[in-house]
């Protein structure tokens, strides 16, 4: 546990990234497989499933360092994040954990959940007294659900890979879908022999980089394929060992929640791996992304719901056929055997599959377009079509690991923005937990001022200080941790679409809002009006 808290303070103390992978490697050459397996687990960003109700230990610190609730709160508004104030506030401690980090996981932390309310203050207790500062906090974030250690899943691919001597693919692929922390695992995870496919386990997903310059710096435009950019849940539908299991891309099994393409999937033949996305589609065309989420929540679907917001999988490459990995194949090639496996008729298949696979499982169309300014004009027109923009990707290009700069870049549209007044305020997380970052932005109605918008992207550092002095200064209610200001700073915030949404005081829903500028030239009477929004929904 000692070493395993070293390695999290470490890793918070440095931005770079070769320093991040080398801290990582010699912790995995320095601790047994059991203890390297939970600590890919936490690196990885899983989480344990909460141990103690924060109250109780909220209670239990309050009594432990004297001080009152109201003293509490001060304490948490003032460093933001609660692990840290458990950490300040408790008395020193006496002593240090000898277990190593699964033994202590394992044997004393995870059988808290189950203990009484009596017993779990015990030995939580005892755990904070005989810890060092270090292990008492990293203690604290595991159990609130708050352990990040400021890495990313590729540095961690890396340094396994680096620990291992294996290619970074056959290590990400590994780390795929579920597994258990156990020194099995890490055994099986960095041993040389490769050929370990599991029927469920997904490839790794190819990611795309934003356009940073214009496309015509791509090169000719038959080098490249052109398709749209489907606004759904991305996915990978598998086919082996007669059976089907769908992916999402945070490495969430999805099937149960998606029967018709499951269904449709059953059809295909054994050993096939598509990569797509998944759309709510109705009468041959998307329906907004909102309809879509009403299926993510949910494990059971009803029948209202499947006809309500029924849904198709768009595939847009073929990684595995015949369980043959196509991944090292030009994309021209993955994409020719898709269209052959999915063009109507293809598949030696009973009636009932035919119908499946036609009306479910679909291949993305390419945009067309003879050069780029052809392409450009198609782009501008996306939101016709219920899309964000364009995909544009090599033609000869592989299916590579995770974000890789080159091969696919996503050409999207321009946001939508409108001009809002910041509101209410409350503190971040992590090396924000001090300032105020996270803000609701209001927009004019009737000489009002409601609520559109919450963002905390966007800003400067030195902006963000800016900012968080103002909030200070013109604070006018605290409700929590969340202060309404004095409105009187006007900022640009730029969303990706807008809904109707009864549930909202607006009666509007944005998406994926974010902060593009200060408006410093600009006077609260100058911000958007909700008619402004409104007059997007049509």
């Amino acid at each position: 546990m000692k070493r395993f808290a070293q390695l999290f303070f470490a890793l918070d103390e440095t931005t770079k990234t070769n320093e991040k992978k080398k801290l990582i490697h010699e912790y995995f050459q320095s601790v047994p497989p059991k203890d390297a397996a939970w600590a890919v687990y936490f690196l990885t960003g899983r989480k344990i499933r909460q141990i103690v109700p924060r109250a109780r230990m909220v209670e239990w610190t309050m009594e432990l360092a004297g001080i009152s609730g109201w003293m509490f709160s001060e304490c948490y508004d003032a460093v933001g994040d609660l692990a840290e104030v458990f950490s300040l506030l408790l008395p020193p401690s006496t002593g240090a954990i000898q277990e190593g980090l699964a033994d202590w996981v394992e044997n004393r932390l995870l059988p808290l959940r189950t203990e009484s309310p009596e017993n779990q203050k015990k030995h939580l207790v005892e755990a904070w007294m005989n810890s060092s500062e270090q292990e008492r906090f990293v203690i604290n974030k595991m159990i609130t659900g708050g352990l990040r250690l400021g890495v990313s899943h590729q540095i961690v691919v890396k340094a396994l890979a680096e620990t291992s001597g294996l290619e970074e693919a056959a290590v990400a692929h590994r780390l795929m879908g579920e597994w258990e922390p156990t020194d099995s695992f890490f055994s099986a995870l960095i041993h040389e022999d490769t050929g370990d496919t599991v029927a469920s386990k997904p490839y790794p997903f190819f990611l795309s980089y934003p356009l940073e310059s214009p496309p015509e710096k791509l090169g000719e435009t038959h080098e490249w394929f052109a398709e749209w950019k489907w606004d759904g849940i991305r996915a990978q539908v598998i086919r082996r060992e007669d059976q089907t299991f769908i992916w999402s891309r945070g490495e969430e099994l999805i099937t149960e929640r998606f029967p018709e393409v499951t269904e449709a999937a059953d059809c295909l033949p054994d050993g096939t791996v598509l990569d797509g996305e998944i759309l709510a589609w109705k009468d041959a065309e998307v329906l907004p992304f909102q309809d879509l989420q009403k299926r993510i929540t949910r494990k059971t679907v009803s029948k209202k719901l499947l006809d309500e917001a029924p849904v198709i999988f768009m595939g847009f490459d073929m990684l595995e056929f015949n369980g043959q990995d196509l991944r090292g194949e030009p994309l021209s090639e993955r994409r020719r055997q898709l269209l052959q496996l999915l063009t109507p008729g293809a598949l030696d298949e009973s009636p009932s599959c035919r119908a499946q696979l036609n009306t479910v499982l679909k291949v993305s169309h390419l945009a067309g377009g003879v050069d780029w300014n052809d392409l450009a004009q198609l782009r501008t027109n996306s939101r016709l079509l219920k899309v964000e923009g364009l995909m544009l990707k090599r033609a000869d290009s592989k299916y590579g690991v995770g974000r890789r700069k080159g091969d696919w870049w996503k050409w999207k549209i321009d946001p939508y923005s409108v001009d809002a007044v910041l509101i209410a305020a409350q503190k971040g997380s992590g090396k924000r937990a001090s300032l105020y970052t996270d803000y609701t932005f209001g927009v004019w109605r009737d000489n009002q001022l409601v609520s559109v918008a919450k963002a905390y992207s966007g800003l400067t550092d030195a902006e963000i200080k800016q900012v968080d002095a103002f909030i200070r200064k013109n604070t006018l209610e605290k409700f929590g941790p969340v202060r309404t200001v004095k409105p009187e700073l006007v900022f640009e915030i730029a969303f990706e679409g807008i809904q109707a949404s009864p549930r909202h005081k607006s009666g509007v829903a944005v998406r994926f809002p974010r902060i593009l500028r200060w408006r410093t030239d600009k006077e609260i009477a100058d911000a958007d009006s909700i008619e402004r929004l409104t007059a997007l929904l049509s």
